[in-house]
């Protein structure tokens, strides 16, 4: 039977300045353990440690840009685009360009402090 989300939830953030994550299915809001999805906004200058999640990542950008730093460099992806990012790979999120950057993020299993092992 379908079910109707009513509204997210708004999670703790991680990084140097404030983040809104409104989740809207995963762990807190919907006890889903499979598959998160979240819509993030985050400002000008945003930045967070250092990370090695233990899931895929999904993120669609809707609005400015989100610079994803990897091992092997670095990738700006703008409004209309989306990166995928595999369980293991060590990343770093932000959003440098002024306006900050509004994006939905769909994680696979549903993200969790544990799974996301930042500062690695």
């Amino acid at each position: 039977m379908p079910r109707l989300i009513h509204q997210p939830r708004i999670i703790p953030a991680a990084g140097d300045k404030p983040q809104r994550i409104e989740e809207y299915v995963g762990r807190v809001n919907s006890g889903d353990e499979q598959v998160s999805v979240a819509r993030m906004r985050s400002p000008t200058g945003w930045e967070e440690s250092g990370q090695r999640p233990e899931l895929m990542e999904i993120t669609l950008v809707l609005d400015g840009m989100l610079r994803v730093e990897h091992r092997g460099g670095v990738l700006e992806v703008h409004s209309g685009q989306a990166v995928v990012t595999e369980p293991g790979e060590w990343l770093r999120y932000s959003t440098p360009a002024r306006g900050g950057a509004e994006y939905v993020k769909v994680c696979l299993p549903a993200c969790s402090p544990e799974r996301v092992h930042r500062g690695d």
